[in-house]
């Protein structure tokens, strides 16, 4: 009997530890975590966040996220009466801290530590969690975020890399930090434990509130914020925050990636953070277009649909670049097929049926986007990467620091060039900051409104040189990266150099394109004839290295440090050469020396035998015909381009103060969807235009959202209406803009480069014939402002008035006079003539 319970006792503890493996493997299965973890997120009220909700919602559920999520919704009492999202979310409501209680500044923003720090007090879900992952609302979640699995320690928070964050190495980090040193430039995507997060949380609202007050400093070149108008606070709060306690972060730039950016190779992002515009061919979506979408509650209604997997396929063939473009269709499909969902949730109609809707319930979607596994490289840290390569003794990391720079100066013409280029590059995923050196009077920096368009470094003007007294703006460009180089300190390993009147499509790497110290990378600029002629030998004793090269330039730092200075004075050398000016020289058809700087280039590379690597990919000018294939990475809209009857000529705007005026933009270009699809090569040159032209007045609008009160309503009391188009932040939607018309003529002065150089059609010559015995308006002293030259003219115009009337009256009175000497001759004309003429004088006198 004892036996027979003794096996029975045996049997029932073996079928627990069956049903114990079993219920663990199930777990493992269903992706049950080790330890509690809860995913939080902050929302407002309002539809912009709503439609964000739904989409990291669906991807949360697709992704097997472990854990609990929340959504902290920040509401005024007015908003939460009249919201109608409450059931989008797992929900903890936090007071809105939008107007701040005490300063009255209006910086919703703030409301992300504050509702971290409400949720922590206040939630009874709070008391029972080890791990916490913080994501923004507009993030699309591709794999479980699991922060052991990370790397994440108590003490060691993971957190994705912010490079933009300036702030952490200047005079920010020392005015609001003890341990500037501790600064560390993350956000995004943030995984804490508890414990961390509890002694955090109230430091990193509390730093936000005082970078936030701190106004004087919220320039963009202490903050590199763009805008210059303290929006980036909360971020630099989490740094300032994270320091002060002395916590540093593990950093990893592999784990979350903006749509549009192309994934490192052997990289599986398994986050996407939709925070910029991104491109799928002529398809794009900008959040910001969005911002009072109603679209969670409109039946039946989604985004306009990407281009399909095949479609993509047949565009990209680099198998990494085209690995973007389908992350792009991912990030925007999850989100339909999430509202999609929604609707049917809510009871909406059955949508009638659509190629779209069909691809978005079909297998190959559902295939695609699958829960995503990390790879070894997702895991890598930044200083993990930096200390193998120190392990292995390579000289080089793989992906060494990049900073970009170009020379501008305090015009309105360069002014909506640097909008242009600044939006682009934000967009473009290149790595690293970008600088805008400005070269400015003393008197023009005075007058100068453009100071918060770029992270800037002023520079000493040489448009007028100050030897030679020589009127040559083109020197500035030479003369501003010498002075960079010398004065400000940077970490960056390689330099890409541009021109303000660029576009940037992607990033532009020395990794891509093979640059090495000693080895620059340029675009061809193949007529510099006077690399083949007497040109080269007299002003470099390497003729035979001379490269036509211009455009983009990627360049090692300690080059650069080298060949700065003798570019300046091979500058100067090449335009006091006046007697090789002509165009059999320098290929110049103007020949007035303006191209005396890209031969001082030429040349400075030539003496310091650095020769480039030339790269037909890079650059392209909108009116060109594509290679078949190539992804250019730059458009240069230094020439002419047109698209049927449409045109433009960045010339035609030089005297346009298109920035300073709220709600302009260029012409539109034609639709896509309006051309003649008959000729490929046409097709897709016409295409490139247009997505150029889109560029800049996307770049407008973005900057008018921040600097123009919308004119549809007036701004609400203490409300800031300007809003950095990168951050989740509610701004109304912009209206459309009115076009700028084009001027009616341009002046000599207006005359593009690509004229100089020969690149023009019949047309454009005969056209320009008369203005060629005049020197460009870059080749002469700046004109007279407009006031004082209408005041002129009317001075002119009453003068010559005066002249005229003045030489009438004059006439007049002659003619009057000779009229009354006849009348007198006949009256009194004596009978007898005096031979005396004398006696005839004096009584002729007397009558």
């Amino acid at each position: 009997m004892s036996v027979l319970r003794f096996l029975c006792v045996l049997v029932a503890a073996a079928a627990l530890v069956s049903a114990a493996a079993a219920a663990a493997a199930a777990a493992a299965v269903a992706g049950t975590a080790p330890y509690r973890i809860h995913t939080l997120f902050s929302v407002e009220c309002q539809n912009y966040f709503d439609w964000q909700t739904v989409g990291l919602m669906h991807s949360f559920r697709k992704a097997g996220q472990p854990g609990p999520i929340t959504r902290l919704l920040s509401c005024t009492e007015q908003e939460r009466k009249n919201y109608k999202g409450m059931d989008l979310a797992p929900t903890f409501e936090v007071p809105s801290m939008s107007l701040h209680p005490k300063t009255g500044d209006w910086y919703p923003a703030i409301n992300k530590p504050a509702g971290v720090v409400h949720w922590l007090k206040h939630s009874k879900e709070a008391e029972d969690v080890d791990w916490v992952v913080i994501l923004d609302a507009d993030m699309i979640v591709r794999g479980p975020i699991l922060p052991w699995e990370l790397g994440a320690e108590k003490g060691r928070p993971v957190a994705a890399y912010y490079g933009y964050l300036i702030g952490c190495d200047n005079i920010l980090a020392k005015l609001h930090t003890k341990h500037p040193e501790l600064c560390d430039k993350v956000g995004g995507l943030l995984a804490f434990h508890i414990d961390d997060l509890r002694v955090f949380a109230p430091m990193w609202l509390s730093k936000t509130e005082e970078v936030r007050a701190d106004k004087a400093h919220w320039s963009t070149n202490i903050t590199g914020d763009i805008f210059g108008t303290g929006w980036i606070s909360e971020m630099y709060g989490y740094s300032f925050g994270a320091a002060e306690v002395g916590l540093r972060h593990k950093i990893n730039d592999n784990l979350m990636i903006y749509p549009g950016y192309v994934p490192r190779e052997g990289v599986e992002p398994i986050l996407m953070h939709y925070g910029l515009t991104f491109n799928v061919g002529n398809w794009s979506f900008n959040k910001l277009e969005h911002h009072e979408d109603s679209i969670v509650y409109d039946c039946g209604r989604l985004f306009p649909e990407p281009p399909y997997p095949r479609e993509v396929k047949e565009m990209e063939s680099e198998p990494n670049k085209r690995r973007a473009l389908f992350l792009s269709l991912e990030c925007i499909n999850t989100i339909n097929e999430g509202l999609l969902l929604n609707h049917e949730k809510h009871s909406c109609p059955k949508p009638k049926w659509s190629k779209y809707l069909s691809f978005l319930k079909s297998k190959t979607f559902a295939e695609l986007t699958q829960p995503k596994q990390l790879t070894p490289k997702s895991l890598e840290m930044m200083e993990d990467v930096h200390e193998q390569k120190q392990d292995v003794g390579e000289p080089e990391k793989p992906h060494p620091k990049i900073h970009t720079i170009f020379s501008t100066e305090c015009t309105p013409y360069f002014d909506w060039q640097t909008l242009g280029l600044v939006h682009s590059f934000n967009q473009s995923g290149q790595p690293g900051g970008i600088t805008r050196l400005l070269s400015c009077t003393d008197e023009d920096l005075k007058q100068y409104k453009g100071r918060d368009l770029a992270p800037t470094h002023y520079v000493p003007s040489m448009s007028r040189h100050p030897l030679t007294g020589d009127w040559y703006p083109a020197i500035n460009k030479p003369a501003a990266v010498l002075h960079w180089i010398n004065h400000v300190k940077t970490d960056a390993e390689y330099i890409v150099i541009l021109d303000a009147d660029m576009i940037m499509r992607g990033p532009i790497t020395p990794w891509e394109f093979k640059a090495a110290k000693g080895r620059p990378v340029s675009t061809p600029y193949d007529y510099l004839i006077g690399c083949d002629n007497e040109l080269a030998k007299i002003h470099t004793s390497h003729p035979q290295l001379c490269d036509k090269v211009g455009g983009v330039i990627i360049m090692h730092i300690s080059d650069l440090r080298k060949f700065a200075l003798r570019w300046l004075h091979k500058t100067e050398e090449v335009r006091a050469d006046m007697a090789h000016w002509p165009k059999k020289f320098t290929g110049d058809i103007y020949e007035g020396g303006w191209i005396s700087e890209m031969y001082g280039y030429s040349f400075a590379a030539a003496e310091l035998n650095l020769r480039h690597v030339v790269s037909n990919e890079i650059l392209i000018y909108p009116g060109y015909v594509p290679a078949p294939g190539v992804n250019y990475k730059v458009f240069h809209y230094g020439l002419e381009f047109r698209v049927g009857n449409w045109s433009f000529d960045k010339a035609k705007w030089r005297r346009m103060d298109v920035v300073d005026k709220c709600w302009d933009r260029f012409p539109d270009p034609p639709d896509p969807s309006t051309l003649d699809r008959s000729n490929e090569d046409s097709l897709q040159r016409d295409l490139l235009s247009i997505e150029c032209a889109k560029s800049l007045n996307e770049a407008l609008r973005g900057y008018y959202r921040k600097k123009c009160p919308d004119q549809n309503s007036l701004p609400p009391p203490k409300r800031e209406t300007r809003h950095p188009p990168s951050l989740t932040t509610p701004t109304q939607k912009a209206p459309d803009l009115p076009a700028l018309r084009t001027p009616d003529h341009e002046t000599a002065g207006e005359i593009t480069t690509a004229r100089k150089i020969g690149k023009l059609d019949k047309t454009e010559v005969t056209r320009q014939d008369s203005e060629v015995k005049n020197e460009t308006e870059e080749l002469s002293p700046p004109a007279e402002t407009n006031q004082a030259f209408t005041s002129m003219r009317v001075w002119i115009m009453g003068f010559w008035a005066f002249s005229i009337v003045g030489f009438v009256v004059v006439i007049y009175v002659m003619v009057s006079n000779r009229r009354g000497q006849r009348k007198r001759g006949k009256v009194y004309k004596p009978k007898r003539r005096s031979s005396y003429m004398g006696s005839w004088e004096r009584s002729a006198e007397t009558s």
